[in-house]
């Protein structure tokens, strides 16, 4: 216990959590700390001036990262015959309809995202409690509920990131790994960053992104100046 102490203060050494760092700098503090034994997720957390609690309040999307997310997304897909095909083509790991339904509700769900076309959502309302908590329900607004079941699959095994602000005003995502160069971070942070200014909210009064910070899996969280990654 001492050991991982003794680490956990060393990793933090020189980030001042009430310093506002620019992104490239920020950057870069988050690549020297990230010294697991793997390659840890570079996540980014923007806090919003917004009450989701209200519903001209929510905030929600989908952007591709330019860069990809480094991950490996298991995608399943809800769909029949001639979409169902195109859904195996385009690389989904796991597609079915009442056979699928049926692997959920017996609480196997090994996968990341979940694709629908429009006709198979009265079936896939039915899990709406078991993949609702999880943030997998499908939804139009964000390219989950398509006929181009082949474009969303494609879209989601290379790079798309879909995000939903949580009670508190928080959107957060992982948009990388600490192995990826800073370029390539900043290019997925700031393509990031875009896309949840522009699903501002019409609701939204005064401040709409008060505070941005990122941080890898094991390492601080470095708070960064705004304006350096909405500009």
């Amino acid at each position: 216990m001492a050991k991982l102490a003794k680490r956990v203060q060393k990793i933090r050494e020189g980030v001042d959590s009430k310093t506002l760092y620019v992104l490239t700098d920020a950057i870069s503090m988050v690549k020297e700390r990230a010294v697991a034994k793997f390659d840890e997720t570079v996540e980014v957390s923007m806090n919003l001036g917004v009450d989701p609690r209200h519903a001209d309040q929510m905030v929600r999307g989908v952007v591709n990262l330019p860069n990809g997310t480094g991950r490996d997304v298991r995608v399943a897909v809800f769909a029949r015959g001639a979409k169902a095909d195109e859904a195996k083509a385009a690389g989904a790991d796991i597609v079915g309809a009442e056979d699928l339904l049926e692997i959920v509700q017996g609480g196997k769900i090994d996968f990341d995202r979940v694709i629908a076309t429009p006709d198979m959502m009265p079936l896939v309302g039915r899990l709406g409690k078991v993949l609702g908590p999880r943030g997998m329900m499908p939804n139009p607004k964000v390219g989950t509920v398509t006929m181009d079941v082949a474009g969303a699959v494609k879209a989601s095994k290379g790079g798309a990131v879909e995000f939903r602000v949580e009670k508190a005003g928080i959107v957060h995502a992982g948009i990388g790994k600490a192995s990826f160069d800073a370029k390539a971070l900043e290019e997925n942070i700031k393509a990031f960053a875009d896309a949840v200014i522009k699903a501002k909210p019409a609701g939204a009064k005064g401040n709409y992104v008060k505070r941005v910070a990122i941080s890898s899996t094991m390492g601080p969280g470095v708070r960064i100046e705004p304006s350096s990654v909405t500009a």
